[in-house]
């Protein structure tokens, strides 16, 4: 409406022979169709150029084809990729035309027309490198996102493998530990079996537990989940960990931790647990977490052999401690003791 009002300004301002009965349509022609172009962009930009071409014609006070580029950039925004049309030629080919004809302007009707020409053409060629460049940039960010979203998918992903793992580990190294004593002691002592059946049996249900709620992320739709473990559920930690022969003595110095660096805190006391249990149970074992020097600190030693991956059949639990240390761009070390047993040490960058 913006349009047409303008060019009915300018008709009725005078300037022009032409009759208004043949002007008024024409300029209708020009502005009235611009409403649709986003719902028709074709016929709208072939009906507002050939309007904007007869206007030039028959003299009217001209738009110099504004009204037709307008029509141009919803068209040429949603057409697709075109390699073939150089379109940074046309854009720098429409900004020397439109400046250059600004600074030379016309000295004759003839060169008048023809610069009125050149002017709409630069017009349109501008609409089209600006929309194109639009086009663009816009599937540019489409396609950033897409890749951001496939990162944080397999971040997410890299994520429940871990959390799997170690969950998986540290409850099947217990059960297996409590099922062989069962087998051992059925016959002489069968009360003992029995409760090494018992602490199968509520490790299991735990563990089952966890592994819903860490599934049950993956739904948004999941009631009731139970929080992710954090340095509150050491204590329990410890207490299945005495059940499969190793004693666990805590020093926990932190009140409070943001959930996800708490769970990466759990996880990697839990993996480091879970393999005093396989490797050197019975044994004791001393866990460590502080904050220190602008760091978060874990450390688990223990007096068994210091010995963890056996030959041929390396294991996963030391490379997803590191990683998970790797993810807050901390240290990670692993390895036996001189005085003998072995140690994990994990260091957090933390600030309160």
């Amino acid at each position: 409406m913006a349009v047409l009002y303008t060019l009915f300004l300018l008709m009725f301002s005078g300037g022009h022979e032409t009759p208004a009965l043949l002007a008024v349509p024409v300029a209708a022609a020009m502005g009235l169709p611009l409403a649709v172009r986003r719902l028709w962009p074709v016929p709208v930009f072939g009906a507002v150029l050939a309007a904007s071409t007869a206007a030039l014609v028959l003299g009217l006070p001209w738009d110099f084809y504004a009204a037709a580029a307008y029509a141009l950039y919803p068209l040429a925004l949603g057409l697709p990729r075109l390699r073939w049309i150089p379109t940074r030629m046309i854009g720098v080919l429409s900004a020397i035309v439109i400046f250059g004809g600004a600074l030379v302007g016309p000295k004759n009707w003839h060169t008048e027309q023809l610069g009125r020409v050149a002017l709409g053409l630069g017009v349109l060629g501008a609409a089209w490198a600006l929309s194109r460049a639009v086009r663009d940039r816009r599937a540019y960010t489409a396609q950033a996102a897409r890749r951001l979203a496939e990162t944080a998918v397999g971040e997410e992903r890299l994520r429940i493998a871990r959390d799997l793992h170690d969950i998986v580990a540290h409850s099947m190294s217990l059960i297996a530990v409590k099922a062989g004593v069962a087998v051992h002691v059925a016959e002489a002592r069968p009360q003992e079996a029995l409760d090494a059946l018992r602490v199968i049996e509520s490790t299991s249900r735990g563990t089952l537990a966890e592994m819903r709620h860490l599934l049950g992320v993956l739904r948004a739709d999941e009631p009731g989940l139970a929080p992710s473990p954090g340095l509150g559920s050491l204590p329990g930690l410890a207490e299945r960990a005495a059940m499969a022969g190793v004693h666990v003595d805590l020093d926990v110095r932190v009140a409070d931790l943001p959930e996800s660096m708490a769970l990466a805190a759990y996880r990697i006391v839990q993996e480091a647990v879970t393999n005093v249990v396989k490797h050197a149970a019975p044994a004791r074992c001393r866990v460590l977490v502080e904050i220190s020097g602008g760091y978060l600190r874990i450390e688990v030693d223990d007096d068994g052999p210091g010995v963890r991956v056996l030959p041929g059949a390396p294991g996963h639990g030391l490379i997803g401690m590191r990683e998970r240390v790797m993810m807050y761009g901390g240290d990670f070390t692993a390895g036996p003791r001189a005085e003998g047993g072995f140690a994990v040490a994990a260091a957090f960058p933390y600030e309160a």
